[in-house]
C-alpha cells in the first residue's frame, strides 16, 4: 500500500544508500497487524528497493508501474507455462519481486516527501489487477495441462479468487467509511502496538505466503494442498472478518 507520510529527506546526493535505508527504517511506522511475511520480509526487501529507485532517481510511480510489470508477467506464466520445477520457481520469483516492488513505491515517495492520490489511485488499481487476475491464471494453468485430473481441484481457484477479491474490496471499504464517519482506521488503531503474535497467526492469509507456493508448482499435489490449506485459512479469516466488520459498522454514528 502506498505511505504518503511525509519524513523529510534529504536529497539523493546528500547522503549514502546504507544512510537513505537507516533512514526510511526509523522513519517507517504502521503495518504492526500485518501478516508476518508482509511485515518481516516484504517491507524489508521494499525498504532495500524503494532506497535503490531514490538514488536512481525513479519516480513512486515508475517504481509501481516496475511492480505491475513482474507480477504480470509472473501471472502470465501461471497461464501459459507448463507446471514443472523452473517454472514455479520463475512464477514465484517473479510475484515475490513484483510484491517487494508494490512495498517500495510508497517507501519511496516517503523518500521525495510524500505521496500523490493520482499515485495511491495507481497502487490500488495495480492490487485489483493482481488479486482479480492471478487465481483465475492458475485456473486456466490447471485446465491446459492437466497436472492434475480435472475435477473438484479446478473449483478451488475459483473459490479462493472470490475470497481475495471481496477481502480486499472489504477492507478498503472499510477503511473509506471509518474515515467517511470520523471512526479511527486500523492503521491508527494498530500503529504504537506490534503484535508478532497476530502476525503469525494470520501468516496463512498473507499474499506473501501465496507468492512463495508457487515455487512447488512442479510438484502439483503437494502444490494443490499447500494451495487449497491457504485457500481455506483465508476463506476462515474473511468469515471471522465479516462478522467484525459488520458489527463496527452498525456502532458508527450514521
Amino acid at each position: 500500500m502506498l505511505d504518503t507520510s511525509r519524513p523529510g529527506a534529504p536529497g539523493v546526493g546528500e547522503e549514502t544508500f546504507r544512510t537513505t535505508v537507516r533512514r526510511l527504517e526509523s522513519a517507517q511506522k504502521g503495518a504492526t497487524g500485518a501478516p508476518a511475511y508482509s511485515r518481516f520480509v516484504n517491507r524489508r526487501l521494499g525498504r532495500l528497493l524503494a532506497a535503490a529507485a531514490f538514488h536512481a532517481g525513479l519516480t513512486p510511480n515508475a517504481v509501481t508501474g516496475l511492480s505491475a510489470a513482474c507480477t504480470g508477467a509472473g501471472i502470465v506464466a501461471l497461464a501459459l507455462v507448463p507446471p514443472s520445477l523452473s517454472a514455479g520457481l520463475l512464477v514465484a520469483g517473479l510475484l515475490v519481486l513484483g510484491y517487494a516492488l508494490d512495498s517500495a513505491d510508497g517507501q519511496l515517495a516517503r523518500l521525495r516527501g510524500g505521496g500523490s492520490p493520482a499515485g495511491e489511485w495507481l497502487d490500488h488499481m495495480v492490487d485489483s489487477l493482481k488479486i482479480a487476475s492471478l487465481h483465475l491464471a492458475l485456473l486456466v494453468g490447471l485446465y491446459r495441462f492437466e497436472p492434475v485430473e480435472r475435477g473438484p481441484w479446478l473449483l478451488v481457484p475459483l473459490g479462493f479468487s472470490v475470497v481475495s477479491v471481496v477481502l480486499f474490496f472489504g477492507t478498503l471499504l472499510n477503511e473509506s467509511l471509518r474515515a467517511q464517519h470520523g471512526v479511527p482506521t486500523r492503521a491508527a488503531r494498530t500503529a504504537g502496538r506490534p503484535s508478532v503474535l497476530r502476525s503469525l497467526v494470520v501468516a496463512p492469509t498473507d499474499y506473501g505466503v501465496l507468492c512463495l507456493a508457487f515455487a512447488l508448482l512442479g510438484a502439483p499435489v503437494v502444490f494443490l494442498t499447500v494451495y487449497g490449506a491457504l485457500a481455506v485459512a483465508t476463506a476462515g479469516y474473511l468469515g471471522l472478518a465479516v462478522v467484525k466488520w459488520y458489527a463496527e459498522m452498525e456502532g458508527m454514528p450514521a
